[in-house]
């Protein structure tokens, strides 16, 4: 062979294997790139979809592909629940939950499709927040005390009060405060908590439990009056907002959480590559100062430090819970 034959098939093999690995970095690139789409149990407009829509936007950088938002509303989160638990445990597909559908429901429902310890993962935690009890702006009470005053005036104790979901922490606050206080409260049960505070703002309904996030734009604009929050500290976006220890109740010390989780069965390199993207987004100071703004505590919680958390968590309301009496249904 010619020594022009031996460079121009030595040329051809160099242009090939570059070619081919050019071809496996596109494949490589291609496969990381596939979308991911973070599932909410609740409707948009809500808490949960505010802060998993500023999530995804941040998130596309650092796991470079596109994260969209996903609305799976309905049954307290239940549907989004099992939808993940049916999702390929391939990363792409998420779900971002507070306490009530992971640790909650599966205490209050008998058959909730799913099993959290068994069929999720912990991605990452995002960060603490507190419940918080509100009245419309229809009513005429400034403060928690004033409320109870108002509906013992106006109606014998008789109120109904909003919730986002049935059988939920919200529900369950309610019926502790009706029987501290002496009042016959009523929860009125609602498919999230964006409907729940449509009702407060036309005042067909006079106070509501939900999470700050729910309430603090309104609060801001003064149409709803946040008048207690949950916790033995008081809120940064509500510094002038006691908290249920200052004015007597008690038993409500552990914070809900709310989390990333994943199907069972993802890769643990998969996992580890998620769980850093949402550690880099909190990171942000952008972020950070939106997502207190919206009354959330930031805490990033590696995968296993949300597990033990959600585990704590639901030891404590398993308690409350069965010393309420309710029974699953």
């Amino acid at each position: 062979m010619s020594p022009s034959r031996r460079s121009l098939i030595s040329r051809v093999l160099r242009t090939t294997a570059a070619l081919g690995a050019s071809l496996a970095l596109c494949s490589a690139f291609a496969q990381s790139a596939k979308p991911i789409r973070i599932m909410v149990g609740f409707p948009a407009g809500g808490g949960s979809d505010a802060i998993a829509r500023l999530l995804a936007a941040k998130l596309r950088t650092p796991l470079g592909t596109e994260v969209l938002v996903e609305n799976r509303p309905g049954a307290g989160g239940q549907i989004a629940a099992q939808a993940l638990k049916a999702a390929p445990a391939d990363g792409s597909v998420l779900f971002l939950s507070h306490d009530h559908t992971i640790s909650i429901l599966p205490l209050v429902v008998k058959n909730p499709g799913y099993a959290s310890e068994a069929d999720f993962v912990p991605v990452a935690g995002i960060a603490t927040f507190v419940n918080a009890f509100a009245v419309s702006g229809g009513t005429p009470a400034n403060s928690f005390a004033a409320y109870v005053d108002w509906v013992k005036a106006k109606n014998g104790g008789k109120d109904a009060v909003g919730i986002p979901a049935p059988a939920s922490t919200p529900e369950f606050l309610v019926k502790v405060i009706a029987d501290k206080y002496k009042l016959d409260l009523v929860s009125a049960p609602y498919r999230g908590s964006a409907p729940m505070v449509t009702d407060m703002l036309g005042n067909q309904i006079h106070a509501g439990v939900g999470s700050v996030q729910d309430f603090i734009e309104n609060h801001r604009a003064g149409k709803i009056r946040v008048v207690a929050v949950l916790g033995t500290e008081r809120q940064a976006a509500l510094p002038d907002v006691p908290t249920f220890d200052e004015i007597g109740l008690k038993g409500f010390e552990d914070l809900p959480y709310y989390g990333i989780y994943a199907p069972k069965g993802t890769p643990a390199a998969e996992l580890k590559r998620l769980s850093g993207g949402v550690a880099q987004v909190l990171a942000l100071p952008d972020v950070n100062a939106q997502l207190t703004a919206l009354g959330l505590t930031v805490e990033y919680m590696t995968g296993e430090q949300l597990a033990k958390r959600q585990s704590a968590y639901t030891k404590a309301w398993t308690r409350i819970i069965q010393t309420s009496g309710f029974q699953p249904q």
